[in-house]
């Protein structure tokens, strides 16, 4: 459900569109609503925003951040924001991913004709925000910075200020994370209790199908969510079991390709360490792959041992 608040009084404001395409997840969902919208961005900011400050939700489709769907971007007191959900691992290039779809964002809300003209062009200002829920361990709290991306930011720009950057504020929303922002923002509390409802219930045994209906009457049972779980009725549990379809699928897919790399560069290891008559045992090779080290790399090490 994409609400659009646009505040008609406020006629140099950005003219936010409701999007109809964009698919829900819970967390979508679940948010999508000023006021639960307004009750979260409180929390993470630790201000107190008063209900009389329009709230207009513009979400874009998942083209541009792919495999995400648990994205809401808003207009909120003159702030852009661009809020998603991860519950897989934390993906290093989400600042670069941000940056291609804040760009389509301004597209949308900007008349780039008048950014010929000479008169400046005020836009709302930007933030970032990643809510982790995944099962990996993740701190509290962390940034994702573009910058990190660029090359040679300790060689030649050394002495230069960096003309680019973006900046993403990763949380972790998972059950006992970050407890000032889950006690100030209830609905986000009750969700992340959800969510470890149904981990814990996997833990047992049960099948993910199984696991989200004993989840979803935990919650009932015990006045959590209830009428946003009753309001939705079965579809949640269905969004919730494709959503966690797809991201066992995205997990498998990423061990697949860890081992496959390891496999390779195992393979690569032992024969460059035969050419040079160098003997490093293949679980040797195997652990120093996992550290991040190439095949090239760890037989330099070993030729400067030699030497």
């Amino acid at each position: 459900m994409i609400i659009n608040n646009q505040n008609p009084e406020q006629a140099d404001e950005p003219d936010f569109k409701p999007n109809r395409e964009h698919k829900n997840s819970v967390f979508s969902l679940l948010f999508s609503k000023p006021d639960v919208l307004r009750e979260l961005y409180s929390a993470i900011e630790g201000v107190d925003l008063p209900p009389d400050i329009p709230i207009n939700i513009n979400t874009l489709t998942n083209a541009l951040i792919k495999e995400t769907i648990n994205d809401i971007s808003f207009l909120i007191d003159k702030r852009l924001v661009v809020l998603i959900e991860h519950q897989s691992t934390i993906n290093e290039n989400m600042a670069l991913r941000i940056l291609r779809y804040i760009d389509e964002i301004y597209r949308r809300i900007v008349n780039y004709k008048k950014i010929f003209g000479e008169k400046l062009i005020k836009i709302p200002t930007p933030e970032f925000i990643v809510l982790y829920n995944g099962e990996a361990p993740y701190p509290d709290k962390s940034e994702l910075h573009l910058s990190d991306a660029f090359m040679d930011i300790e060689g030649l720009a050394r002495e230069k200020k960096v003309s680019l950057e973006l900046v993403v504020q990763v949380y972790n929303i998972n059950h006992g994370h970050n407890p000032e922002i889950q006690q100030k923002c209830e609905t986000l509390n009750n969700y992340s209790l959800l969510i470890d409802k149904i981990r814990e219930y996997q833990k047992t045994g049960l099948t993910l199908a199984n696991s989200i209906e004993s989840a979803v009457k935990y919650c009932v049972g015990n006045d959590i969510l209830v009428n946003f779980l009753k309001e939705h009725g079965s579809m949640i549990s269905d969004i919730l079991f494709q959503e966690y379809s797809l991201d066992d699928h995205l997990d498998a897919r990423y061990q697949d390709g860890v081992e496959d790399g390891i496999e390779i560069g195992t393979e690569k290891g032992i024969k460059i360490g035969t050419e040079k008559g160098i003997g490093i045992g293949e679980q040797k090779i195997i652990k120093l792959l996992k550290s991040g080290k190439s095949p090239d790399q760890i037989i330099k090490e070993y030729d400067a041992k030699d030497a």
